[in-house]
């Protein structure tokens, strides 16, 4: 059990705290709810700049980094299509530094136009070399679009193209900041040995002045089902071909999402795995084959990607794959497979659970999901599936109609 206390400044900035005193560390943990989702389809990859321009410097702090590192601090962050995620640690003692550091950037960042062009300079060459420069970097630069006709989900979070970035100017980064960063669109945690009241007095001295601002409504399109078939081929400069079978499947908040989990540890969760001991051991049709999913706020999506060995007909490796889902439809997964998944599942949640700063995460994730206290809640969701969740799953999420499919082939 996960204990923590909550309250909410006036200006909207909502406050968890997370009392551990087994460790001389807090973390700070502040989510903004704001992704690649909240983005125009014209000005794309403005979320994840963000994240670099956060580093960027403020008005009273031109070098976010040092400050914290003198006082023995370390700190990163993560874009994804749904959030912003900032995060530190640093010892107990110093704990204002980082309460200062975050306040004053969320307060007003240093909008000049050299920051933009260092920062847009990173996120360029970030975007040739992971996803243009990179082999099978693209793969979702090609399959969001296929997977996606609506909803923003249909970009990557590096952007849909690099023009996009390359033409942003101030005036653009300004109202993006305004619109999604700001205390009363956003969660903050701290976990560590520090009591409830501190915080609170921490909180209202740095963060209290900080104006709530006008956040711009999210709405979303919601992508509708996929009642067909879609296909796509790309050659590329790659070592082997490859194939990606993604299916349309429910949001994160949906009561289904726990058994679709469960599903794809069925079917790839290491060596012992359905389809790595099948279709990589027994008929050696793959180099590697995974299955996941990506548990996306909204409409999700669950992958199968693989590489196939040399010489192996494309064909012959997606009817190899499909069989298998035909299989796991067909009949019931055995109750020791089902047990074993939710056994790692439950010793990796635990497992990672020790760590200060996976703790403050999560809460933040949790809260802004819809309730911190999933953090308490979520593996007994997992512990109720039974074999007969999984094949109705199974029946419902694995039909051609639901499928995108993408034959990546090495160039010969």
């Amino acid at each position: 059990m996960i204990n923590f206390d909550r309250f909410t400044l006036e200006n909207g900035l909502k406050v968890i705290v997370h009392h551990d005193n087994t460790t001389p560390i807090v973390a700070i943990n502040i989510l903004y709810n704001v992704g690649s989702r909240d983005e125009k389809p014209d000005k794309t990859g403005f979320a994840h700049l963000f994240e670099h321009l956060m580093f960027g410097g403020s008005v009273n702090i031109p070098e976010f980094d040092r400050p914290l590192q003198i006082v023995g601090g370390e700190n990163n962050a993560f874009t994804n299509n749904d959030i912003t995620n900032y995060y530190l640690t640093l010892p107990k003692e110093n704990i204002e530094t980082g309460f200062w550091l975050e306040s004053d950037r969320m307060l007003n960042l240093d909008f000049s136009d050299k920051s933009l062009d260092v920062q847009r300079n990173v996120v360029i060459e970030e975007f040739k070399q992971r996803y243009l420069n990179q082999p099978y970097g693209d793969v979702w630069l090609f399959l969001r679009p296929l997977a996606y006709k609506i909803h923003p989900y249909s970009w990557a979070t590096i952007g849909k193209d690099i023009s996009h970035i390359e033409n942003a100017n101030i005036e653009d980064v300004k109202d993006f900041f305004y619109k999604h960063y700001a205390p009363n669109n956003a969660i903050m945690v701290v976990a560590g040995d520090i009591s409830t009241e501190e915080v609170k007095i921490l909180s209202e001295k740095w963060f209290g002045p900080i104006e709530k601002r006008n956040i711009e409504s999210k709405n979303i399109p919601a992508e509708p089902k996929q009642t067909e078939a879609r296909f796509l081929e790309l050659t590329r400069k790659v070592p082997y071909d490859s194939i990606y079978k993604v299916y349309q499947m429910c949001s994160r908040l949906d009561d289904d999402y726990y058994a679709t989990d469960l599903l794809s540890d069925i079917l790839s969760n290491g060596d012992s795995s359905r389809l790595y001991q099948r279709l990589v051991k027994e008929k050696n049709l793959f180099s590697s084959l995974d299955a996941y999913i990506l548990g996306s706020i909204d409409t999700g999506l669950f992958c199968i990607s693989g590489k196939l060995i040399k010489d192996i007909d494309m064909k012959t490796a997606e009817d190899a794959i499909i069989e298998e889902l035909e299989l796991i439809k067909n009949e019931l997964v055995s109750e020791y497979d089902l047990q074993k998944v939710k056994n790692k599942l439950e010793s990796s949640t635990i497992f990672s659970e020790i760590n200060i700063l996976n703790k403050a995460m999560n809460l933040a994730f949790y809260e802004n999901l819809d309730d911190a206290n999933r953090i308490n809640t979520e593996l007994d969701n997992y512990k109720k599936i039974t074999q007969e969740d999984l094949q109705m799953l199974a029946k419902k999420i694995f039909v051609p109609e639901n499928c995108s499919t993408l034959y990546y082939y090495a160039e010969k």
